[in-house]
C-alpha cells in the first residue's frame, strides 16, 4: 500500500470539509493508496500531468476538491483541499494552479530527499 504524505495545508484544509465529504474523500485516496482509481477520481488537466489527480464530491455546501500525485512510486502525495469557489464558472482559479505547481515542486523535492534516506 502507498504511503500519503500531506504537503502544505492540504491535512488541515481537508479537516474543514464536512464530515461526509471528509470521509468519501479518505475513501478514494484509500482507493489511490491501493492502485486502484475512484470513480470520483479524475485526471486533473491544468497540470498538464496524467500523473496529477482530482477527486470531487459535493454536498448542500458546493464542491470539494482533493488534488494529489501518484507519480511518484510508493507515495500518494496529496497536493491541496480546497472548496470549489470559482467567480469564473468551471475554471480553476489561476493562483489555486500556481500554489499547485508549487506543492508539486515541493513533493518532488521530498520525494527525492526520501528516496536517498533508504539508500
Amino acid at each position: 500500500m502507498k504511503k500519503v504524505i500531506w504537503i502544505g495545508s492540504s491535512y488541515k484544509d481537508l479537516k474543514d470539509f464536512p464530515p461526509q465529504v471528509r470521509q468519501a474523500m479518505g475513501h478514494a485516496l484509500h482507493y489511490a493508496q491501493l492502485g486502484k482509481v475512484h470513480e470520483h477520481a479524475k485526471i486533473f488537466r491544468h497540470m498538464g500531468n496524467a500523473n496529477v489527480q482530482e477527486i470531487r464530491e459535493n454536498d448542500r455546501g458546493g464542491t470539494y476538491r482533493v488534488i494529489y500525485t501518484v507519480e511518484m512510486n510508493d507515495f500518494i502525495f496529496v497536493l491541496h483541499a480546497f472548496q470549489k469557489k470559482s467567480k469564473s464558472g468551471l475554471a480553476t482559479p489561476k493562483q489555486e494552479i500556481e500554489m499547485l505547481n508549487n506543492r508539486l515542486r515541493e513533493a518532488r523535492v521530498l520525494y527525492k530527499s526520501l528516496i536517498q534516506e533508504k539508500k
